[in-house]
């Protein structure tokens, strides 16, 4: 019999309480044991979610981060945030957002909070977690008492609970040294805890435990290779069962050292690597398990259960028993359940399954493999006619927009001159200072923003008004640039719900959820685009809004875009065609956008692609094929507008290192990006490349409600000059300040100007 399970389940709740509960918790608006009643509800109706699996995931859930989680259990907690006041919960807020609840720094010592924890991409997706922290005196305590709580809490419910953990080596892997130190020579420290962590699993009756080890799917070299053997000998002895979990991406080189490692069970993603579950089927030892991510547990379109099977029942009769089935990963990236979405398009939604559908569509798969497809045969028929319906729809497919496409050439991407002919007829147009200010683009979204646009959209507030309303909001926001002293002012964003969905929503080949939310980090979620269709922009979609901005203030006003490879990676992204074709359809949608800009007056625009890094193979042999279409997207878009008109981009949480030629090769006149959390390591990429053009780096954690001082700005600002000419410096946040309050954003501002006048002194 096959056996059924899941490496993980969306925590945020269908309705997003987790996000929720913990800002009310922050604020000090409830108190830290509603926060984890709610967090013990959350679960609870999770693991009820997943009945009907043979084996649930037990610690996948985390109150902002499962690897921050892994840090804690392993006791690596950053010395700055020990000996401070509170519980360990208080500490991990501090590591996780610079501070914990309101009431809890009210009167302690660290009350003006701590540097946060770096935070970049979990692998190639949109999460973000909490980098871990070596140095070469780093050591580990075990703490599982969250995981006990938790398997405690499964087996009162009748869970039959399989404990989630991160694997030694991509722990390390995941973590960055802060110091000279290799994270490697940590091994020998670490696999002891490791090692008692199983113990305490084998003391609470567990049977299975899944340790993830995505690391596997990278290019590894030999001594990381090696770590894998060294770790999993070391824990031979253990008296659990280990199931190994790789997803993300194919293993290639590192097949047979996952296939020899000493584990009871190895998870393959069958989405991305398909060809490899035969190779592993053949390559395990007889008494292992081979666990395989038949649903795709990243996108949201159903699975074509016919064409699953077909390649299924051979491997269930090969290996009977062994055979388990589950998603391709966890399901963290997917929204909870498709049975909440009552005004989305019949058609569309029947082509479509979010979490617990996509549970459903496993245990139909397991269903047919172990009774035979007869025991299935109405919902398997459902399902075919679903994608049939998909592939055939005539909203799918546009010959305008196909025909466009294959008229790109090479010219569409190129500027009529290089930078240095751009930037002195931009300089003099601008009349900008030396450490030129500006921000990222969004502005608080105010209690009075999300309530008009509550109103409008439940149809309480007409349109007239709901414009009048976001004028105001732009008004606010550009009055108090002014007063602040930014040079470059940006109008603030107000009438933008997010920066995929808001361009999305006007976009053909779109259409969207109600309650599709997916976590980005901590409390922050995102309701990503579905694109299913070929894409095109039937009218301009900013130029109201920006010309009006413009028309407040003397100072010039960017024209705020987002652009294709970023709307492309935050979407649900159709399957049946090549990306690079939907992110060219993209450029081209909003290259006519920059156009219209700029024949409105606009003299600086800025196209964001916070999301080209996420979007960069694991594997840099595959890297520059993505490169290649991702940077000529970005030019298709940005390149056709004259000398005179500024194009700036920003790029967030990523490490550029591998990518700056190609970041360069974007040729955009500014580029802006994130490192203050990072105290700027990120520029090292700039140590021996000679980056040619202007750039912004991010002086202000925007992800963190701490203020930074007029003096560490300063100092930030020195250590970006080491590197960059001053000449070509700009000053800003790291990001947009959409999630942060007035309040908070207005001291900060005032800091970063006044650090930049100190410079230019």
């Amino acid at each position: 019999m096959v056996t059924t399970h899941n490496l993980g389940f969306p925590r945020i709740g269908a309705k997003r309480e987790l996000k929720f509960a913990l800002e009310s918790y922050w604020k000090g608006l409830s108190s830290r044991d509603e926060l984890k009643a709610l967090g013990a509800q959350l679960r609870r109706r999770h693991w009820e979610n997943q009945q009907g699996l043979d084996v649930v995931p037990v610690g996948d859930f985390a109150f902002y981060d499962q690897v921050l989680d892994m840090s804690f259990t392993l006791g690596n907690l950053p010395e700055r945030v020990q000996g401070f006041h509170g519980d360990a919960l208080d500490n991990y807020f501090r590591v996780a957002r610079g501070r914990s609840a309101q009431a809890a720094e009210e009167h302690g010592a660290c009350c003006g909070g701590v540097a946060a924890g770096e935070m970049t991409k979990w692998f190639d997706t949109n999460y973000h977690y909490i980098v871990p922290e070596f140095t070469a005196s780093t050591g580990f305590t075990l703490d599982p008492s969250r995981l006990v709580t938790q398997l405690t809490e499964a087996r009162s419910a009748g869970v039959n609970a399989k404990p989630v953990i991160i694997g030694p080596v991509t722990y390390l892997w995941l973590g960055k040294a802060k110091d000279d130190s290799g994270r490697l020579a940590l091994l020998p420290k670490l696999l002891p805890v490791y090692g008692a962590l199983l113990d305490t699993f084998a003391a609470q009756g567990v049977e299975w435990v899944q340790i993830d080890e995505p690391a596997l799917v990278s290019e590894l070299d030999p001594a990381w290779q090696q770590a894998f053997v060294t770790a999993y000998e070391t824990l031979e002895t253990r008296r659990v069962k280990l199931l190994l979990a790789t997803y993300f991406g194919q293993l290639q080189d590192n097949l047979a050292l996952a296939c020899s490692l000493p584990v009871d069970g190895l998870h393959i993603d069958a989405i991305n690597a398909r060809d490899e579950v035969a190779k592993a089927a053949q390559a395990l030892p007889a008494d292992r398990v081979l666990s395989v991510g038949a649903i795709n547990g990243r996108n949201i379109w159903k699975t074509d259960l016919d064409a699953a099977l077909e390649w299924l029942e051979p491997l269930a009769k090969m290996l009977g028993d062994r055979l388990w089935i589950a998603p391709s990963c966890s399901l963290l990236h997917v929204p909870v359940d498709l049975a909440s979405e009552q005004k989305l398009d019949a058609e569309i939604r029947s082509w479509l399954a979010f979490a617990l559908q996509k549970l459903d569509e496993l245990k139909v798969l397991a269903s047919a493999l172990n009774q035979g497809r007869a025991s299935v045969a109405a919902e398997l028929s459902a399902n075919a006619a679903a994608i049939e319906s998909r592939r055939t729809s005539p909203r799918v497919h546009n010959p305008a927009v196909k025909a466009a496409a294959a008229k790109i050439d090479a010219a569409l991407g190129r500027r009529a001159s290089v930078y240095g002919q751009r930037a002195p007829k931009q300089s003099a147009i601008l009349n900008l200072p030396a450490y030129p200010t500006t921000t990222i683009g969004s502005f608080p979204q105010t209690a009075e923003i999300r309530h008009a646009r509550s109103e409008h959209k439940r149809g309480a507030l007409d349109h007239a008004g709901y414009q009048a309303a976001m004028r105001k909001e732009i008004e606010r926001s550009v009055r108090e640039q002014e007063a602040l002293g930014l040079d470059v002012l940006a109008h603030g964003e107000a009438e933008r719900n997010d920066m995929v969905e808001y361009f999305g929503e006007q976009l053909d080949g779109y259409t969207f959820s109600q309650l599709g939310w997916v976590q980005s980090y901590g409390s922050r979620c995102v309701k990503p685009p579905i694109l299913f269709g070929d894409i095109s922009r039937p009218k301009a979609m900013t130029v109201e809004w920006i010309t009006y901005a413009q028309s407040l203030t003397a100072k010039p006003m960017k024209g705020m875009l987002t652009g294709p490879v970023t709307i492309l990676n935050w979407s649900f992204v159709r399957d049946d065609q090549p990306r690079s074709v939907s992110c060219h359809q993209l450029a081209l949608a909003i290259r006519d956008e920059v156009l219209d800009l700029e024949k409105a007056g606009v003299r600086v625009i800025q196209i964001d692609e916070a999301a080209l890094r996420e979007g960069l193979p694991l594997r840099r042999a595959q890297w520059n094929d993505y490169l290649q279409w991702a940077v000529e997207s970005f030019r298709i878009t940005a390149n056709g507008v004259r000398d005179e008109t500024q194009i700036h981009t920003h790029m967030c949480y990523s490490e550029f290192n591998g990518i700056i030629a190609s970041i360069a090769d974007m040729d955009a006149d500014v580029i802006t990006i994130e490192t203050s959390r990072s105290d700027m390591e990120l520029l090292d990429a700039f140590d021996n490349f000679k980056y040619p053009n202007e750039i912004g780096p991010g002086v202000y954690d925007i992800h963190s409600p701490n203020i930074p001082s007029q003096e560490h700005i300063v100092q930030l600002m020195k250590k970006a000059a080491e590197r960059i000419p001053a000449e070509r410096l700009w000053v800003n946040p790291d990001c947009g300040l959409k999630t942060r309050q007035w309040e908070e954003v207005i001291p900060a501002l005032t800091n970063m100007v006044a650090a930049a006048k100190t410079l230019r002194g």
